[in-house]
């Protein structure tokens, strides 16, 4: 074969790839009727929204609309209106998630009318009533996840433990991001009481990381449970949403696939 028709036959093959490349992403697109077409994403402590970027682009290529939080982290008052401020901007159905301490401001935020659906990522789900320090009673300690709290009363995850405690299953490098762009927490948050549990009254899912070593993995199940989340469990640390971002992704399309046709609670 002479080196024309060796680059053509090479052309060619790359037209048929890409063609099937082409077909495959057009399969995963959400159905034109699907009702649910809307996710917010709400990022935890310690880190802010850029984390989600993975998750986003999964989804907006199936056709969702995403918004992602940026929380103060300064009270969950404030985290709360940030969220709900996002909500607003919706225009139909949506699926909230939340990372980590996330999860407390979408349990407190969830019962917006916006809201279809829950998905909890590694993240706390507390009752109404309770802090979301009370969760950590009666688990085990996780002495890898080190915060570090300043004379101000904000803390930030101890520098030497952050990758083992927060990101061990990302690289050195994006470890070392995450790191050096920490966005502190006002750590009375943790005792403040939550006035509503959407997780009652909305269809709930839940991703849990096995190797996460922020939380005791049972404390997770127990709030998820408790919740009535529909789980899936994946390997993974706690930074669970950047690391299997393909699985959390699947895991919001099933919900807002699914919340429609869930009953509430």
């Amino acid at each position: 074969m002479n080196t024309t028709a060796k680059l053509f036959v090479a052309a060619a093959a790359l037209i048929a790839g890409a063609s099937v490349n082409s077909l495959a992403r057009a399969a995963e697109l959400i159905p034109q009727d699907q009702a649910i077409r809307n996710v917010v994403l709400v990022h935890g402590a310690f880190a802010d929204g850029s984390g989600w970027r993975e998750v986003y682009e999964n989804l907006t290529d199936r056709g969702y609309s995403v918004t992602i939080v940026q929380n103060p982290l300064t009270s969950l008052a404030e985290d709360v209106a940030a969220t709900t401020r996002a909500l607003d901007r919706q225009d139909g159905p949506t699926i909230l998630v939340g990372h980590s301490w996330g999860g407390t401001v979408i349990t407190e935020a969830g019962n917006h009318d916006n809201v279809a659906g829950l998905v909890y990522v590694a993240a706390l789900a507390p009752d109404a009533g309770e802090t979301t320090s009370q969760q950590y009673e009666g688990f085990a300690a996780t002495p890898n996840f080190v915060i570090d709290v300043q004379d101000d009363g904000f803390g930030y995850l101890n520098p030497d433990k952050f990758k083992i405690g927060f990101a061990d299953d990302l690289s050195d490098e994006q470890a070392a991001l995450l790191r050096d762009s920490q966005v502190p927490i006002n750590m009375s948050v943790f005792g403040t009481p939550l006035t509503n549990a959407a997780w009652r009254t909305k269809p709930s899912w839940a991703v849990i990381a096995t190797e996460d070593n922020a939380f005791d993995q049972a404390m997770l199940l127990h709030m998820a449970e408790r919740a009535g989340a529909k789980v899936t469990t994946v390997p993974g640390s706690h930074a669970v949403y950047i690391s299997q971002a393909e699985t959390v992704a699947d895991t919001i399309d099933a919900a807002a696939r699914e919340a429609a046709l869930s009953p509430a609670q």
